[in-house]
């Protein structure tokens, strides 16, 4: 990835991702959730987990499944932005949403989101969006709460042992189902 601050004037492009794009992507999505670079935002889990988030195969999959878009978000030719749009019957899953540090903070996920789930009405006329957070992430499941998900309690286990997801760094983690209706 450009290490190099982006340019923060022009306005924001949306786009699908390709293969070729899995080289910025990876590092992109690691910087907003592990190591130190996360820290630079407020959507790091460094304290909660270590090692990757993800890998370029993982990447590579959720560009090429069937069903399954990896939406780029660009500004002035940088990539800044990704997340994960994937058609599941009447919703659709919102995932690997990821903004660079140094812009984090500053309204960019809420356009974000909001383009997001104007699209997977549009594709699929989906009626939801879903998404799992881990569920001791309070300040980001308020963050969603206040763009209208809503918790539900349904809860799946962190993948232990599968390093592929990160290393834990303690022994309480799950992930919570957030739903909201598209309307």
């Amino acid at each position: 990835m450009d290490t190099a601050a982006p340019r923060t004037t022009g306005p924001i492009t949306y786009r699908e991702a390709s293969l070729d794009d899995v080289p910025v992507l990876v590092p992109l999505v690691e910087s907003a959730y592990r190591g130190d670079s996360s820290r630079g935002g407020w959507t790091t889990e460094a304290d909660l987990l270590e090692g990757q988030r993800t890998d370029a195969e993982g990447v590579g999959a959720v560009i090429t499944a069937p069903g399954s878009r990896l939406m780029v978000v660009e500004r002035d030719g940088d990539i800044i932005a990704c997340c994960q749009l994937e058609h599941r019957g009447d919703a659709a899953y919102f995932g690997m949403f990821a903004v660079r540090p140094e812009l984090q903070g500053a309204g960019l996920g809420r356009q974000i989101i909001a383009e997001a789930e104007r699209r997977v009405r549009e594709l699929w006329d989906a009626r939801e969006m879903h998404m799992t957070v881990i569920s001791v992430r309070a300040e980001l499941i308020a963050w969603y709460e206040r763009r209208g998900y809503r918790r539900t309690g349904r809860m799946t286990p962190f993948p232990y042992g599968d390093e592929r997801f990160g290393v834990p760094q303690r022994d309480d983690l799950e992930f919570e189902l957030l739903v909201k209706e598209l309307v």
